[in-house]
């Protein structure tokens, strides 16, 4: 399992920002392998993450070549006074089972050594 985390500070989003951003979203949703998303906000800083989730590197992959995705890489500083990209494989997740989140695998579907 894969994950990308786009964490960024904000100057001014307008229109064309969430009209990209959406696009971007719904992009990455029909990729092969996604598995799902989550948003943090930091209420101190207003820095924001987003952090999509793949089942294999290959989804991620087409989401970083899709054209929507590179538009937004060459226009970024209109609407953003910085960002940082994260790539990272998932090597376990557990939990208590009381939160549904992309990462969380069935038993029967998980590896041996998990």
């Amino acid at each position: 399992m894969y994950s990308a985390t786009f964490i960024f500070d904000t100057l001014q989003f307008d229109a064309a920002f969430h009209t990209l951003d959406a696009e971007i979203a719904a992009a990455a949703r029909q990729t092969d392998g996604y598995l799902g998303e989550e948003a943090w906000e930091d209420p101190k800083s207003g820095r924001i993450a987003n952090v999509y989730y793949w089942s294999s590197e290959a989804g991620l992959h087409a989401l970083m070549q899709h054209p929507r995705h590179l538009e937004a890489k060459r226009q970024y500083s209109q609407w953003l006074s910085g960002y940082q990209v994260i790539i990272a494989q998932v090597l376990h997740s557990y939990g208590d089972g009381q939160i549904a989140h992309p990462t969380r695998i069935k038993a029967a579907d998980a590896p041996a050594s998990a």
